[in-house]
């Protein structure tokens, strides 16, 4: 039996058509990877060039001008020199995420808040400074010297040119040679096979022209992955966690988990202290009160009256120190009404007048707004005890899938993120839900504390709250 096979023009088309837009996209891509990977240690020199021979124009060459012209050359090359390590490395992981679609973290090591002691000089971890700006510039560098993506950044500038003109050289080399070889045709007398036909070095001069360009566009898409598999080496990480962010991953987790449980720990040592002292201690007197009322009803029944008004008296005290226990624990209008009516109320009972502005469509998961609720609550009482502030505002609103609360108070501000304090309280609060808190509060205010912690909200509302307090 014959088997007639078809030929799918169409599909063939396709095919070629598709391996020709991708081919074409990356040599794109490649000649702006080669454009910025030279950008990267050239612009710097010829940055301090340019700076050390404008510093010696303007002082005409006279013998202050070698005193200008070296230091302002060597701030202007470190400083583009920096730039272009930040943010090349920049660019390359933005190319990688968009060929790879997968996003790109970067670990950089964290850099403490400057200490100012009693005399006024800002501690930077290694040396004291007068000015604030000073000792800023000089912890910079003593981060950015020892920090080790900076380092890997670092050598990405001077490992990049090479690799492109390795990888990306040889195609790119094809591409163009191959076009000029056909260009230069009409133009040059070549004879190919013995064949003195202008016709035919001009056919065989397009059709080797035409096959090494096609050769380098082939190989670029190629040359175009080697590249970037080579950025993730020399960056560290790429689209996929490495070991070491996985390790912090899990170094992170750990240490969340175990304030967490540090924290519920310390609350039900509370819970049970202010039962022990409050609730308990006023139930044990009733009980009390109650067994002597029980043997004066005979005798005396106008003292057991007096004792029962106090039992009574009592029993309402009790009652109250529970549910104020029991709002300690979990508010009843943060369980019936959500979070920004509890923000709201905390405003309206708030020492310092506050204006809340919320935008929600939905509801957070309880555990999550407990804990903004408790944190708000805090930063309300930190603006009227510690910043002495008259006005707070406090915005709560959800994007792209994250809950951000912003508390901004116009107190006096210099308020800093150290141990033990109640900011870094906050931290381990938020950080159980891979939250972050930042804080911007120079000295004279105002200070902004901002929240933010990945959320999904539930029971979407009719329409988004905008309501202000």
């Amino acid at each position: 039996m014959a088997t007639t096979t078809w030929f799918d023009g169409g599909a063939v088309r396709s095919v070629v058509g598709e391996r020709a837009r991708v081919a074409v996209r990356a040599f794109g891509h490649g000649v702006a990877m080669a454009v910025t990977s030279a950008a990267g240690p050239v612009v710097p020199l010829l940055a301090a060039v340019f700076t050390a021979l404008a510093a010696v124009r303007l002082f005409d060459g006279g013998p202050l001008a070698s005193f200008v012209a070296a230091p302002s050359a060597i701030v202007v090359g470190v400083s583009a020199l920096y730039w272009f390590v930040r943010h090349g490395a920049g660019w390359t992981r933005q190319r990688v995420e968009r060929a790879s679609g997968e996003p790109w973290r970067v670990v950089y090591s964290t850099r403490e808040a400057l200490e100012q002691d009693a005399r006024g000089f800002w501690w930077t971890g290694v040396s004291y400074h007068r000015r604030l700006e000073v000792a800023r510039l000089v912890q910079l560098v003593q981060w950015a010297v020892r920090d080790r993506q900076v380092q890997r950044e670092g050598l990405w500038l001077l490992v990049n040119p090479v690799a492109a003109v390795v990888l990306l050289g040889v195609p790119m080399v094809l591409v163009w040679g191959g076009l000029v070889f056909t260009a230069t045709a009409t133009v040059d007398s070549r004879y190919f096979f013995g064949l003195n036909s202008h016709t035919v070095g001009l056919m065989f001069s397009a059709l080797i022209g035409a096959v090494m360009a096609a050769a380098g566009l082939l190989a670029m898409p190629w040359a175009v992955r080697t590249h970037n598999g080579l950025a993730c080496r020399v960056l560290g990480g790429g689209p996929q966690q490495s070991r070491a962010q996985l390790t912090e991953r899990v170094a992170h987790l750990t240490e969340t988990r175990a304030d967490a449980v540090d924290a519920q720990a310390a609350e039900l040592r509370r819970i049970e202290r202010d039962l022990h002292d409050g609730a308990q201690a006023r139930l044990v007197a009733i009980g009390l009160t109650l067994g002597t009322i029980e043997h004066l009803m005979g005798s005396d029944q106008t003292a057991a009256r007096e004792l029962l008004a106090e039992a009574r008296e009592s029993s309402a005290k009790a009652l109250q120190e529970l549910r104020d226990l029991v709002r300690g624990i979990h508010p009843p209008v943060l369980a019936e009404r959500g979070l920004p009516d509890a923000v709201r109320e905390l405003a309206l009972t708030a020492v310092v007048p506050t204006e809340v502005t919320v935008s929600l469509s939905g509801r957070p998961e309880a555990s999550l707004e407990t804990a903004v609720y408790f944190s708000v609550s805090e930063l309300l009482a930190n603006a009227a005890k510690h910043a002495r502030a008259r006005q707070v505002w406090v915005d709560v609103l959800h994007r792209a899938g994250r809950l951000r609360v912003v508390v901004t108070d116009d107190g006096h501000g210099g308020a800093r993120m150290e141990t033990g304090s109640g900011l870094r309280g906050i931290e381990k609060r938020l950080g159980t839900f891979d939250g972050v808190i930042s804080l911007d509060s120079p000295v004279g205010g105002p200070t902004t504390i901002t929240m933010e912690l990945p959320c999904a909200l539930s029971s979407p509302r009719i329409s988004t709250s905008f309501a202000k307090a």
